[in-house]
């Protein structure tokens, strides 16, 4: 599926972070790999057990705010999760193609919004070892406001604190629940990422159009004066 894009049509661009800006393989290496590993060092058991014991965590909160929340993790496993992603964070890379593509909207007029379901303290850390925020008009953490992407009445709170016209809107992210979501409100422009974890063979969308590289964009969005 292929994303044609009417830039001059377009006011405002969304992105998620983790897995959209920042290679997924952080994330992916923390809560697949670390932490098993240090819940079942802490409790005394396999790894294969810890592996599932986790797992089934994962799964019970999926889609919820919880799942992205660090505070909920650290009570719910018994771990410092704060202290683990800091330990971490210089381990947080962007993408090759991020900065080319922010700085190419910048030049365009087009206003560059995050938003994220990270936890604030994850977005910090990352923020910290990245210099992502110099790249970005504005940067939201879905807990601020009670609800993450996959709720719609996120999608409203986003929408009037931001003055942004979902029609005018290009929203970027690597989940489709998500760009489902995004689509539900109305959102003209849906794109997911099709490597999020620079580890990993390509994913594919079933409801949505999928990028691997950016500055793919650049040229039709150079064209286009502010």
């Amino acid at each position: 599926m292929h994303l044609d894009i009417a830039w001059q049509d377009v006011d405002t661009v969304l992105l998620d972070m983790d897995g959209t800006l920042l290679d997924l393989a952080f994330d992916n290496y923390f809560w697949q790999k670390l932490v098993p590993e240090t819940y079942g060092e802490r409790q005394g058991i396999s790894p294969a057990q810890a592996q599932e014991f986790i797992r089934q965590q994962y799964s019970a909160v999926q889609h919820t705010l919880n799942w992205y929340c660090l505070d909920y993790w650290s009570e719910r496993l018994g771990l410092d999760i704060c202290a683990m992603t800091t330990a971490q964070g210089p381990h947080a890379i962007l993408r090759e193609d991020t900065v080319p593509f922010l700085d190419a909207l910048q030049a365009s007029g087009k206003r560059r919004i995050l938003l994220t379901n990270a936890h604030p303290h994850n977005l910090a850390v990352k923020l910290e070892h990245t210099g992502l925020a110099s790249h970005l008009d504005l940067l939201l953490s879905t807990h601020t406001f009670g609800y993450p992407k996959e709720d719609q009445r996120l999608w409203q709170a986003v929408a009037e604190e931001t003055g942004l016209q979902p029609e005018r809107t290009l929203f970027i992210d690597d989940s489709e629940p998500i760009l489902d979501a995004a689509a539900t409100f109305g959102i003209r422009y849906c794109l997911g990422v099709t490597n999020p974890d620079s580890g990993l063979a390509d994913k594919s969308y079933l409801r949505h159009p999928g990028m691997n590289d950016y500055r793919r964009m650049i040229p039709s969005l150079s064209k286009e004066k502010p």
